[in-house]
């Protein structure tokens, strides 16, 4: 009787051992996932800086294969010619422009308060002055919140100079040979899993190509429509605004209403109507853009819807800070790509056309 009671006994905690490494691994597994994430979180600048180098190391392996074929030069030296090619053109728009633009930007800085007072002296004319004042106080007020904000992710991720130089570094390192990091990435991953990712890691580089392709011609477009129009219309500073137009216009809906602020502002330093007239010519330029450059751009990239986009944007920004917006619409192809490649093609099994 008691050896029979003994073997219960030694059943019963044998039994309990499973379950007792079952919720030792579970707490260790949840343990290690929350301990992931708030590391993510804590490195989010430093990762939208490595993406920044990755889009950019795309754009210097795209050249760096167009000269090899060309030229028939090796890899090294094609990098090279890409990296002096890229920094040349910046240099060359620095030299040519760079002392007008700093004059209009002068102009655009010393121009808006006057602006403002014009603005509101009309619109006390037009009876509407104290909600309008109630409206730019609060209004003012957000936006200080914000670029509070944006100035401490800044400081935090270090000054401008030095994160540029440490992207294009980055990218360099990485366009040099981007089959090492590609191999180190696979081999991370279960065997089962290499095939989809690195379907959809090509996925992603033909729709990043594509995409910075398109808004580059996008945004000169938009940068030289926007100058000749506001040179015509006699808008003061019309080049300075011209290129805050062009380089706003990575910025998916925001860019534009961000761009046309001030020039509409400098544009009531001449007259209601020179305001209103530059109202409309953004209102044309953006409805270029969305109906003839927008769908160039997602024919050679990845059509992603437009709402998805907008509140891509708010979530970079909310997420990442100032440099979230910048990146949002890349940042949006690449997760677009890897979501229908990795979890409705191959994870739920679901025939679709992949984008890119």
């Amino acid at each position: 009787m008691v050896d029979t009671n003994n073997d219960t006994a030694a059943r019963g905690s044998d039994a309990l051992l499973p379950a007792a490494s079952r919720v030792a691994v579970m707490t260790v597994t949840v343990i290690a996932v929350l301990a992931v994430a708030w590391l993510l979180v804590e490195l989010s600048g430093l990762l939208m800086l490595v993406f920044a180098s990755l889009a950019l190391a795309t754009v210097f392996d795209a050249m760096t294969r167009r000269i090899c074929r060309l030229l028939g030069a090796p890899r090294g030296l094609a990098l090279a010619l890409s990296v002096l090619a890229f920094l040349g053109v910046f240099a060359a728009a620095f030299f040519l422009f760079g002392a007008q633009l700093a004059r209009e930007f002068d102009t655009i800085r010393s121009a808006l308060p006057s602006a403002f007072e014009k603005i509101l002296a009309f619109v006390e004319r037009l009876g509407l002055g104290e909600p309008v004042r109630k409206l730019l106080d609060q209004g003012g007020g957000d936006v200080s919140q914000v670029v509070s904000r944006a100035g401490g992710y800044v400081l935090t991720a270090g000054n401008v100079l030095t994160n540029a130089v440490l992207v294009l570094v980055g990218a360099i390192f990485i366009a040099g040979d981007p089959s090492i990091y590609r191999r180190g990435l696979l081999l991370l991953m279960p065997r089962r899993a290499e095939a989809p990712l690195a379907a959809a890691l090509d996925d992603a580089g033909r729709g990043l190509r594509g995409w910075m392709f398109g808004q580059l011609i996008s945004s000169m477009v938009v940068a030289a429509l926007t100058w000749g129009g506001l040179a015509a219309l006699g808008v003061p500073a019309a080049g300075g605004l011209g290129v805050i137009a062009g380089l706003l216009d990575v910025i998916p809906m925001v860019g534009p209403i961000i761009s046309g602020v001030p020039a509409v502002l400098l544009a009531f330093t001449v007259s209601p109507a020179s305001a209103l007239w530059t109202i409309g010519l953004f209102l044309a330029v953006q409805q270029l853009q969305g109906n003839f450059l927008q769908p160039m751009i997602q024919k050679q990239a990845v059509d992603v819807p437009p709402a998805l986009l907008l509140f891509a944007v708010v979530a970079a920004g909310t997420l990442f800070g100032f440099l979230g917006v910048l990146l949002a619409a890349p940042l949006t192809v690449v997760s677009f790509v890897f979501v229908q490649r990795i979890y409705v093609r191959t994870l739920l099994g679901k025939k679709i056309d992949v984008a890119g």
